[in-house]
């Protein structure tokens, strides 16, 4: 499972050893997952950012490379209980309900998701 904050580090990584582990972890992984919420995230920053343009050409190729996990009436109780129980934003308690379901590691730095227990999380 990705988090937000990787998709972001693909696009704008902070050096080129990132850019290399980065690059490593997507060419390596073979179940790639996201949450439609990240879909959201990219998309309005780099309307915010950038152009629609741009937007819509990072969502597609993030369609093509990685599967996603729609927010359904499950996904969304479960994400409400991980956000009652961390206190942490939406989009956050959502994604790593979504790592929870999927049993899977939530790859990102984001200390919301780190702190949940029931997820390991991991940075590249």
């Amino acid at each position: 499972m990705y988090d937000t904050r990787f998709i972001a580090a693909m696009y704008s990584p902070k050096d080129d050893d990132e850019s290399q582990k980065i690059r490593h972890e997507v060419t390596s992984t073979l179940s790639r997952y996201l949450s439609s919420l990240t879909i959201y995230e990219v998309y309005k920053i780099s309307l915010e950012t950038e152009d629609k343009q741009t937007a819509e050409t990072r969502v597609e190729l993030l369609r093509q490379d990685f599967t996603l996990v729609d927010v359904d009436w499950n996904l969304a109780k479960q994400g409400a209980i991980v956000w009652k129980k961390y206190h942490i934003p939406m989009a956050d308690a959502i994604i790593a309900a979504t790592a929870m379901r999927l049993k899977a590691q939530c790859v990102t730095n984001d200390e919301h998701i780190s702190k949940i227990s029931e997820i390991k999380s991991r940075w590249v």
